[in-house]
């Protein structure tokens, strides 16, 4: 199990900001362990130096880019993908690296506020081969320089030449109808589809006298298994009532 997760409440004093994240390492546990316990502090730091909300996904970007940059120093194997939500003054902020996705359930309705980084990703391909690589497809996938999955993340020094820590960024307002948001590593979308993953978790989530967050996300769990699911598979659910 290389996946890794982070959770941090009541940030700045503020019990209306969080941050939470999930990692899904691969080439062993290193990277994904440096961000989930670097990753929040390095964007914490940044949103501290700056009181201006428009500049909060530069400070995102300077987070992920320093993790990046830090584990490099490390010498160590491996990498890992990101996605992360900070909640901040009423804003959901969500950013990924890599192919871990965030699903908003808005009144019931699937909304990814992610898009998965993959070198069969147009853009993505015509960046990796405007830096002089390439991708190409194997066993029906396609991998950077015929190796790697993903095009985005951090860690992966071998191929730090075309796969990129920065993260794309989301910025929504917190309404009445964003229920919850779901954050997952691929092993979970990669057999489940984002609207069955709001259809599952919502019964338990939304208009019950006892939420079971917990609960829903072991279903979700089960159902990728069942389906074939052989990868690491984390899931966590976040009740977004709360910081509106």
């Amino acid at each position: 199990m290389e996946d890794r997760y982070s959770t941090v409440l009541g940030f700045q004093g503020d019990q209306k900001q969080a941050f939470f994240g999930v990692f899904d390492g691969h080439g062993g546990t290193s990277a994904a362990e440096f961000a989930a316990e670097n990753l929040d502090k390095n964007i914490i730091n940044e949103l501290k130096t700056t009181a201006d909300d428009d500049k909060i996904e530069l400070a995102i970007k300077s987070g992920y880019l320093a993790t990046d940059s830090e584990f490099l120093k490390k010498d160590v194997r491996g990498g890992t993908c990101c996605v992360t939500a900070l909640i901040k003054k009423g804003n959901l902020v969500v950013s990924n690296a890599g192919d871990c996705r965030a699903v908003l359930s808005r009144g019931g309705v699937a909304e990814a506020l992610s898009s998965d980084h993959r070198p069969g990703r147009e853009d993505e391909r015509e960046r990796i081969e405007k830096l002089g690589g390439f991708v190409e497809n194997r066993n029906g996938v396609w991998r950077v320089l015929g190796s790697l999955a993903i095009s985005r993340s951090i860690g992966d020094r071998y191929l730090k030449q075309w796969i990129t820590a920065e993260p794309e960024t989301k910025v929504i307002r917190i309404e009445h109808e964003h229920e919850f948001l779901i954050l997952a590593s691929d092993g979970l979308w990669d057999k489940v589809s984002n609207q069955e993953a709001i259809d599952i978790a919502r019964p338990l989530c939304v208009e019950v006298e006892k939420p079971q967050p917990l609960l829903a996300c072991r279903k979700l769990v089960d159902l990728s298994v069942s389906r074939g699911s052989a990868d690491d598979i984390s899931v966590m659910i976040i009740h977004l009532g709360r910081f509106c």
